[in-house]
């Protein structure tokens, strides 16, 4: 993709390895490592199924970044996600992915996580439900100032808060392995508590949540504009920093199983704070709230970061509002874009309507990634002689298990819940009106 004008200002390549790495961690590890265990404990109640579930999960994770190392790699574009798509499928395709990502996804994601961290602010500072909301929209204003204000300021932030929200992981898993209060007794049997009739569809359920804790790796290719040497950095920072989360959520599973039984997790609200509390008494929870505040407060800076890039993208292809397309004079960022996720995602939380959004739109999530997955093998076969500085590790193998994986996910999806999955279907197809009148507009302003 071209910028309309040399004499335009440019975004700026302000992101190194470092920070690509983080945005991509960042962005993953959120509030679902301290969550989703007990989701996965009441779905399993088998130690080693567990780990199994994060393991499979993570996988999966894995073998989709590759395939988005080979397009970010060959396609280093902002958007990420939108060029892959409308370059593999068209441009319709790229347009509902950017559509459903603003419309829900994105600000959805960061609605939910905002909110989390002003609940988790309750534990230090009590408060109502209205003053929670003003606290979430706050900080959802705050971060979108930070990214405003310029790319290498917001990674700076990146950098900052997920080291420290993996050195909180890093710590639990040491303390809990150190000090005494575990037993490696909690894993026996190993195998145990697993009901083989309804054994696939229990490790379905457990698996769309662990998915939900590695969500988000996707983000960093938004920004590839904006990463130094992309064609390098951009493979290595999936590569690597996925392999990184795995590391983490099997090393933080495999202390909460050693310090907690199975059946304790399953009752756990915040099993991380459990596992504290057991360590170092009553101030391990005030320590794991803490670890959680810091934990989202950086999620909501990588989607914040990230997602205006892809709106920005689409409005340089004449598929928004122009305005969006625009780079700020000083300080070279999307500053339209980001301005408005930042208003669109304020006003999802006001409304409270966001959970139930992302609800009807999670099928559409993984039916985007699929696509995109496949569009490895399409983009082969369409431009086979593309610079392709990285090639997916075990083409076509892995990226054909990803995509099986993803349309069973999506099958499941719309079998077990065809309500919600019908709603969300009609959110996506509200995005092809606003397609052709985009596309009217700009094939009439070029002529």
């Amino acid at each position: 993709m071209e910028h309309e004008s040399t004499h335009q200002p440019q975004l700026v390549r302000g992101l190194g390895l470092r920070e690509a790495v983080t945005v991509l961690m960042g962005s993953i590890i959120g509030s679902g490592i301290f969550l989703t265990p007990r989701a996965i404990a009441q779905a399993i109640q088998s130690p080693g199924i567990i780990i199994l579930v994060w393991t499979v999960s993570g996988i999966l994770t894995l073998f989709g970044a590759l395939a988005y190392a080979e397009l970010g790699a060959m396609m280093p574009r902002s958007g990420g996600q939108y060029v892959y798509l409308r370059e593999a499928f068209g441009p319709l395709w790229g347009f509902l992915f950017g559509w459903t990502l603003l419309l829900v996804i994105q600000t959805g994601s960061i609605a939910a996580v905002a909110v989390a961290f002003a609940e988790y602010s309750g534990y230090f500072i009590p408060l109502s439900p209205i003053l929670m909301k003003v606290v979430a929209i706050l900080c959802i204003l705050l971060l979108t100032a930070v990214n405003y204000a310029g790319v290498r300021f917001g990674g700076w932030v990146q950098n900052i808060f997920t080291f420290l929200k993996v050195g909180a992981i890093v710590a639990l898993v040491v303390l809990g392995l150190g000090l005494r209060g575990g037993s490696w007794a909690n894993f026996q049997p190993i195998w145990g508590g697993i009901n083989h009739q309804g054994l696939l569809r229990a490790f379905g359920v457990a698996m769309v949540a662990a998915l939900w804790s590695y969500d988000g790796w996707n983000n960093v290719g938004f920004v590839a504009d904006e990463i130094k040497n992309p064609q390098r950095n951009l493979p290595i920072a999936l590569a690597f920093g996925t392999l990184g989360v795995i590391l983490i959520y099997l090393s933080a599973n495999l202390v909460y199983i050693y310090i907690l039984q199975v059946g304790q997790i399953a009752q756990s609200q915040l099993v991380a704070a459990d596992v504290a509390k057991k360590l170092i008494g009553p101030l391990g929870g005030a320590a794991i709230s803490a670890a959680v505040l810091v934990s989202t407060f950086g999620t909501v800076n990588g989607f914040i970061l990230a997602g205006p890039r892809v709106y920005y993208a689409m409005a340089r292809d004449g598929l928004f509002f122009k305005k969006i397309g625009e780079i700020h004079r000083s300080f070279r960022t999307p500053a339209f874009s980001i301005l408005l996720q930042g208003v669109w995602a304020s006003l999802l939380t006001l409304t409270g309507k966001f959970e139930q959004l992302f609800t009807y739109v999670i099928f559409a999530s993984w039916l985007y990634y699929a696509m995109a997955v496949s569009g490895v093998i399409v983009l082969r076969r369409k431009y086979p002689s593309a610079p392709r500085p990285y090639k997916t590790w075990g083409y076509p193998v892995v990226p054909m298990l990803f995509v099986a994986i993803a349309l069973w996910f999506v099958y499941n999806t719309l079998t077990s819940d065809p309500r919600d999955s019908l709603m969300g279907l009609i959110l996506v197809l509200l995005g092809l009106p606003a397609y052709w009148y985009w596309r009217r507009k700009s094939s009439v302003s070029s002529r």
